[in-house]
C-alpha cells in the first residue's frame, strides 16, 4: 500500500494544528462523570458528576441518548473544563464533533461541546458490554453545589 507525501504531511500538520487548541488555554475547571449506558437498538444514558469551577463543587445529572448498539456498560469519565466563563455556561447539551483536537493515544478519550461554547475534554474507561457504545450527546443539568467540608 503506498501513501503519499501529501496524505502524511496534511495528518503531522493536522495533528500539531490540533493539539495546539488547547495548549494556550488554561482549563476553566475540571469535571468527573460516572453514566451507566443501556440499550437495544434504541438506548440511552444516565448518570451523575462534580464539576470543580473557581474553588467550588458543583453536582449535575447527566442523561443521553443513541441509536444502535445493543448491552449494558458503566462508564468513568473524568477531564478538563474549557471556555467556561460563567456558571449559567454548564448546562446544556454537548455533542460530539470534530473540534480539530487531538486527544492523544486515540483510545477512551473524547470532546463534547455545547450551545454556549463550552469544551468538555474527557478521558474514560469502560466496564461491561456494549457493541457499538457511544452516546451522540448528553444533556447536563446542574443539581447542587456541594457544601465546604467542615475543617475539625
Amino acid at each position: 500500500m503506498k501513501i503519499s507525501k501529501s496524505l502524511i504531511i496534511a495528518v503531522v500538520v493536522s495533528f500539531f494544528y490540533a493539539g495546539s487548541v488547547f495548549a494556550d488555554n488554561v482549563p476553566s475547571g475540571t469535571i468527573s462523570i460516572d453514566e451507566t449506558q443501556f440499550g437495544l437498538i434504541i438506548g440511552g444514558s444516565e448518570g451523575s458528576g462534580i464539576l470543580n469551577y473557581q474553588g467550588s463543587e458543583y453536582l449535575f445529572k447527566t442523561s443521553g441518548i443513541k441509536v444502535g448498539g445493543v448491552g449494558v456498560a458503566k462508564i468513568s469519565a473524568a477531564g478538563e473544563v474549557y471556555n467556561l466563563f460563567d456558571l449559567g455556561q454548564f448546562p446544556g447539551t454537548y455533542v460530539a464533533g470534530d473540534y480539530g483536537i487531538a486527544l492523544g493515544g486515540g483510545a477512551g478519550g473524547v470532546v463534547l461541546k455545547n450551545e454556549n461554547g463550552v469544551l468538555l475534554k474527557l478521558h474514560s474507561t469502560m466496564e461491561g458490554i456494549d457493541l457499538n457504545i457511544g452516546v451522540s450527546g448528553i444533556t447536563i443539568k446542574l443539581e447542587a453545589a456541594v457544601p465546604p467540608a467542615d475543617e475539625d
